[in-house]
């Protein structure tokens, strides 16, 4: 590596994502559907002029990350616990710079405005895949950034999660994903299927719930949704809108019931009441990902099908959330943010 590469400052950025279908099922080798979302995470890697490395989140903390790196030791004299993430993919990219780095994290597009809470659409699987891309790409390191960043996330999740939300920070676009097999494939979104994303105003811990699941004897209600992930992703993979529309009313019913049979509250927080609402207008409604809040889609034939239920039915808990499809997964550039 060349000492231009630390003149230069090295941006990158990733999408977040929402999962459509396949939650917790994927755990069991079900297939995910998983869309990025246009709320990227931002990273800038800089030539540091300290002794040591240093680590900024604005938005996130107000502290300043200070650490040494030698060998394949970190260090930390300042903030180490609130960059536990920096230091998995650091660890995992056994990142050796020749010079000190001082590093950006900008994840204010995941934050809530009002209430200054996390939305819950990815950030910290956008956070490491677009830290991974950065400081690899600083230190020309031979391996692949999105392994790094993966490996790092269930690093920094203590083991727990499918890889799902480091997949499709990586590939951006409409994704179908397995666990353990890649690459992940590629989707377009059905022609005549309208969408809105919803946010319900209350940050959950997908966490909490993967530890719940994990504790927990599995109940048949779980194998049935496996079964109904499969259907669902195949409607997907099918590109036909009223197929995709048909199966998540089945689909919603099996993960609703999973919810109940493993005391998940997926559909907490509102989701209940909307998905019944969505139900009797004729759309569809469900929460995304772990559930109990953050953030679920509704699904119709036609954007004024949505518009109509947003202004006649639509619960004062639930806002719109201003996010769409992403075609674009990480990106690394070197001109200035």
């Amino acid at each position: 590596m060349t000492d231009r590469h630390l003149s230069l400052p090295v941006t990158a950025s990733a999408p977040g994502k929402l999962v459509l279908s396949g939650e917790y099922a994927v755990l069991d080798g079900a297939p995910a559907i998983c869309m990025a979302l246009d709320r990227r995470a931002h990273v800038s890697v800089r030539s540091g002029d300290d002794h040591h490395h240093t680590v900024t989140a604005p938005g996130f903390t107000e502290a300043r990350g200070e650490f040494r790196a030698l060998d394949d030791e970190l260090e930390w004299l300042a903030a180490g616990d609130e960059f536990l993430l920096v230091d998995a993919v650091w660890r995992t990219g056994n990142v050796t710079p020749p010079g000190m780095l001082s590093l950006l994290l900008d994840s204010n597009e995941f934050i809530d405005a009002k209430q200054g809470v996390k939305i819950g659409i990815g950030s910290s699987a956008a956070l490491a895949t677009a830290l991974a891309a950065a400081l690899c790409d600083v230190t020309e390191a031979v391996a692949d950034a999105s392994r790094v960043a993966f490996a790092a996330h269930r690093r920094f999740q203590g083991g727990l999660g499918s890889g799902v939300d480091v997949a499709c920070s990586s590939a951006g676009g409409l994704i179908e994903y397995r666990m353990g097999e890649a690459p992940v494939e590629q989707l377009q979104w059905p022609e005549g299927l309208a969408y809105a994303l919803l946010w319900t105003g209350v940050s959950a811990s997908t966490g909490a719930r993967l530890e719940r699941l994990g504790a927990q004897t599995a109940r048949p209600s779980r194998a049935a949704l496996v079964t109904a992930a499969r259907r669902m992703a195949a409607a997907w993979r099918g590109g036909s809108a009223p197929a995709v529309l048909d199966e998540y009313r089945d689909y919603t019913k099996v993960l609703r019931e999973f919810s109940t049979d493993h005391d998940l509250g997926i559909f907490d927080a509102g989701h209940a009441e909307l998905m019944e609402l969505a139900e009797a207008t004729g759309l569809v409604y469900k929460p995304c990902g772990a559930g109990g809040g953050d953030v679920g889609i509704i699904f119709a034939d036609s954007e004024e099908s949505i518009a109509a239920f947003a202004e006649q039915t639509l619960p004062q808990q639930f806002e719109f959330l201003n996010a769409k499809l992403d075609p674009h997964g990480v990106r690394v550039d070197r001109d200035e943010p």
